[in-house]
């Protein structure tokens, strides 16, 4: 169930809330994304019994503004605070691209974490991560005459990474926008995406890892972006698997979008049984 909720520190989130009795999942989304980017993760975990909160990060979806300091270290904080206010006990965080940096680095200062889940984030960026981003923000800034004029942008983008475009996909892409002054515009704010994902190459593995005293999944994605290369190369993330104390790491063919944005059963089935192995929540 979709809630808003102000924390004890005075940030307002919109989360979306579902019941379960196996421990309770977080889901962090990415960059430009919201809290529908993580509907199979949730669809699939809420089935298994598990509570499933996700949410839009500040300055996304119906969320409150972004700090001026915006970063994955402030968004962490964010999280922390939420955890706090909705007296979370030993959450097991789920983070997708940006929001598995922010997981990492909120695992890394919780007491209490039941387990990490990192899907094909928390490594290290380098200039491709760079030049594959930075041109895909140009619509954060455009002006759209309606709704229908952003989904069929947002169609031919995603359609041609290898996304099915469905009734799930156009709810997603139709969240992102409201009108403004009689014209559609993404509701996220251009210059704060990019502070955001400057900060990712402040990410430093070595400093923040060590601290992750929890089991994690980690999950590469190596599937090419056209015919650009993986967002994130597998090697980026050979720190963050050396410094982790208790890892179990996957890699799949799927490209960074179609992990989201498809279903994908085998990594679902992945994820449960690294959660059952490990002996998270019985």
């Amino acid at each position: 169930m979709g809630q808003y909720v102000t924390t004890d520190k005075g940030r307002t989130f919109y989360i979306h809330d579902t019941p379960g009795n196996r421990g309770t999942v977080i889901g962090v989304h990415g960059l430009t994304g919201n809290h529908k980017q993580l509907h199979y993760y949730q669809e699939v975990l809420v089935s298994a019994g598990y509570r499933f909160i996700s949410y839009d990060l500040p300055g996304r979806g119906n969320s409150g503004l972004a700090p001026e300091d915006s970063s994955i270290n402030a968004h962490a904080q964010d999280l922390l605070d939420l955890i706090d206010t909705l007296s979370i006990q030993r959450p097991i965080l789920l983070g997708y691209s940006m929001g598995a940096y922010i997981s990492a680095v909120a695992a890394s200062r919780l007491a209490d974490p039941e387990a990490l889940i990192l899907l094909d984030g928390a490594g290290e960026a380098d200039e491709d991560t760079r030049n594959l981003v930075l041109p895909s923000l140009g619509r954060l800034v455009k002006a759209y005459e309606s709704p229908d004029q952003y989904a069929k942008e947002a169609k031919s983008l995603y359609t041609g990474l290898g996304v099915h475009w469905n009734a799930h996909m156009e709810d997603v892409v139709r969240y992102e926008i409201r009108e403004y002054d009689g014209v559609w515009r993404n509701k996220a704010d251009a210059g704060t995406i990019r502070q955001d994902f400057d900060s990712f190459y402040d990410f430093r593995p070595e400093k923040v890892i060590p601290e992750v005293r929890c089991p994690v999944f980690l999950l590469i994605a190596t599937g090419s972006l056209g015919n650009k290369g993986p967002l994130f190369k597998e090697e980026g993330y050979a720190k963050t698997k050396d410094l982790l104390s208790d890892v179990h790491a996957e890699t799949s063919p799927v490209n960074h979008y179609e992990l989201v944005f498809n279903r994908q059963p085998e990594i679902n089935e992945q994820v449960q049984s690294f959660l059952s192995h490990k002996g998270v929540t019985p």
